[in-house]
């Protein structure tokens, strides 16, 4: 039987993928740095570059092969990596970390707000993120996010998919983890918080790697999503945020 309102107190979210979209807000912003550096990139790759090198430093992390740094700083180092590989040089160490800081600006997806706002009626709603407070705040001030707490990594001083944030979050929370349910759109992360004892809802997020060219699989149809016939039978798989309110409510 699918979870409802009487089983779940807390709902924690996902926000990088899930609740905001990285990836245009990248290609948005990109365009207008062409503008005004004169800069012939496919955005879309550079996104998919920079994204792209967070779990492999995060790995090192996790390992202790690098000490323990912000999700900021983190993406700051992946962006000197990125400008070099797209040939971007004559940028100030100002004119970088304003780029960096395209991730304290990204938008939400169409369905956010009005889908946080119906479930914020019945639960407690929070991110569950790696990324640092400062960062989750700006998102959350910038894009509306009306996020009844802010729950990050940071916190426990380590990342996601360690046990530490999914009790953690409980604990800080004030329910047991079964009281509480993991709002994601990568399957990991739900595994993860499975494997902790709290409830799991797949959201669906199609477009989060952007636009998918005719022919080719969406990244939503990787192992481990809703359209994959071996995927894990999740608590609630939902459309959007607003499909997943009616279904709790």
């Amino acid at each position: 039987m699918k979870p409802n309102a009487h089983v779940v107190k807390v709902l924690a979210f996902d926000v990088f993928g899930t609740t905001v979209d990285w990836h245009g807000s990248i290609v948005r912003e990109g365009a207008v740095w062409s503008c005004e550096k004169k800069l012939d990139i496919d955005w879309s790759q550079f996104a998919e570059r920079w994204r792209a090198g967070y779990q492999p430093t995060l790995e090192r992390v996790r390992r202790g092969e690098l000490p323990w740094m912000k999700l900021d700083e983190i993406h700051r180092g992946i962006l000197d990596e990125v400008l070099v590989e797209f040939k971007v040089t004559g940028l100030s160490d100002e004119e970088k970390d304003q780029w960096n800081g395209v991730w304290h600006r990204l938008a939400p997806w169409p369905d956010a707000i009005e889908g946080l706002v119906r479930l914020k009626k019945h639960f407690i709603i929070a991110t569950l993120s790696n990324g640092n407070v400062s960062l989750l705040v700006d998102i959350a001030k910038y894009a509306s996010l009306p996020w009844d707490a802010i729950i990050s990594s940071e916190l426990f001083r380590r990342y996601k998919p360690d046990a530490a944030n999914y009790l953690g979050a409980a604990d800080l929370l004030g329910c047991e983890p079964d009281d509480l349910m993991m709002v994601a759109a990568h399957p990991s992360d739900l595994k993860a918080a499975r494997e902790c004892g709290l409830k799991t809802a797949f959201v669906r997020r199609p477009l989060e790697h952007g636009a998918q060219p005719a022919g080719t699989a969406s990244v939503s149809a990787a192992p481990g999503a809703a359209s994959d016939p071996s995927a894990p039978a999740w608590d609630v798989t939902a459309a959007d945020f607003i499909d997943l309110a009616a279904q709790l409510s």
